[in-house]
């Protein structure tokens, strides 16, 4: 590694290698899903949907998401499969493996949605739910499941 030179990591996304600098991942405000999802190779399929908000077609190296979802809302569905395309996740017939990879998703997208560096800057100067989650761009119902998640109430 040369001098300048940043560390890389190398993981297996959807059966191909892909080496990432270690840093290039920004959370919480800064977090670019569709950025990442772009260099992934992986497509965004917006249609409706009956029974779901998004699911992850490692097939087709796409994310199949609902239509008519707000941009905040969309975003959190993006970083929910997001994580899905990160761990390889497959449609298993197996109930409790599918719960623990929705469960597994739903946590690490809530940390990269919204980061604990932006989280301490807004309750500087707020005290409720509804403003902080405004300001940091999330569904109050997310913000909760983080702010739990600290407490390691999740």
């Amino acid at each position: 590694m040369g001098s300048g030179a940043l560390p890389t990591v190398q993981m297996t996304l959807g059966g191909r290698m892909c080496t990432t600098p270690s840093h290039a991942v920004p959370v919480g405000l800064h977090y670019a899903r569709e950025n990442i999802l772009d260099q992934l190779g992986t497509r965004i399929v917006r249609t409706w949907l009956r029974d779901t908000w998004g699911v992850w077609s490692r097939d087709d190296h796409s994310i199949v998401i609902a239509s008519g979802f707000s941009a905040v809302q969309e975003g959190c569905v993006l970083a929910q499969e997001l994580e899905h395309v990160w761990a390889g996740d497959i449609d298993c017939g197996s109930q409790i493996r599918s719960i623990r990879q929705e469960r597994s998703a739903d946590l690490a997208a809530v940390r990269k949605l919204i980061a604990i560096s932006d989280l301490a800057e807004v309750t500087q100067w707020v005290s409720d739910i509804p403003t902080a989650a405004a300001e940091l761009h999330a569904p109050e119902g997310l913000l909760e499941v983080r702010i739990n998640d600290l407490r390691r109430e999740g």
